[in-house]
């Protein structure tokens, strides 16, 4: 096995690695200091069955499900799928629109998740790469006052699906009552701390953190898109581009990405799982 750097950012190649295969403890300790080192691992020609994706995504922590049950394989409700693929009904099979903007998976929930792993099963020729922001380099490239200031703050996170349900052109389907329900919001610090590195990384994102907690709402504005700009920046980027069968693995508590587009006859069509985490502290 050999770990190879993608960028000085984040994100690196593990070769000669089988993620469906029989993995020993040292292989796998070395896979998880890779992790750790960079934040996102690209697994290439990976021949996953679900039951392996799973396998392999459950040697990571308990997995989580998803509010919107309605894309989840119907055989295995841990796999979400992320695809413009229909049905003979026409209708999607899986969230055709998902990430199309910054952000963090699930950032709006009260203990979201450590990981998410999605694997690439049919992909465009082009189009459709998705960016890595390191959370970590945009907290250390903020000016010294602001990085003070932003410490000490805490936002409130939101999940506004019903406003990218009615966008135009999206064919997500509407929320139960239910599922309505759910989507209380959370409230986690600016920065947070890695709980296995300890470096401190940002930790808001323009999907889904609406709000600065004790602050005016123009001064949470304009704080909030200071620190977006920040966190955005292309010097934090790493962009990947997808070939077949591509298993990429990243870490939530210290990235956030973004889907890019790509064309409108093109298939893009995966599954992810995602990995429980801990209170952001």
């Amino acid at each position: 096995m050999q770990v190879n750097p993608l960028s000085d950012v984040c994100g690196a190649e593990v070769v000669g690695f089988d993620c469906g295969g029989a993995i020993d403890d040292a292989t796998f300790a070395a896979v998880r200091q890779a992790f750790s080192d960079h934040s996102v691992l690209i697994f290439r020609d990976q021949q996953l069955t679900p039951e392996q994706h799973l396998a392999f995504s459950k040697r990571w922590g308990d997995l989580n499900g998803h509010i919107l049950t309605q894309y989840l394989l119907p055989d295995y409700p841990e796999l979400l799928a992320v695809s413009n693929k229909k049905n003979d009904a026409g209708e999607p099979l899986g969230i055709e629109d998902a990430g199309r903007y910054w952000h963090t998976d699930v950032s709006y929930e009260a203990v979201p998740p450590m990981g998410s792993l999605l694997y690439g099963l049919e992909v465009p020729a082009e189009g459709g790469d998705t960016m890595f922001a390191s959370q970590y380099r945009a907290y250390e490239k903020l000016p010294n006052d602001l990085k003070e200031r932003a410490s000490s703050l805490k936002a409130r996170h939101r999940f506004n699906y019903t406003q990218i349900q009615a966008s135009k052109g999206s064919t997500r389907k509407p929320l139960t009552d239910e599922q309505q329900k759910q989507l209380v919001g959370a409230v986690h610090p600016v920065v947070r701390t890695h709980p296995e590195t300890g470096r401190k990384a940002l930790y808001v994102n323009p999907g889904f953190t609406e709000s600065l907690i004790d602050v005016a709402e123009d001064e949470s504005r304009t704080l909030l898109d200071t620190l977006f700009g920040y966190a955005t920046d292309p010097a934090v980027i790493y962009r990947h581009s997808w070939q077949v069968r591509d298993l990429v693995f990243w870490d939530n508590r210290c990235l956030m990405h973004h889907a890019t587009p790509y064309p409108a006859d093109s298939i893009r069509h995966m599954h992810r799982t995602t990995v429980a985490g801990s209170v952001p502290v």
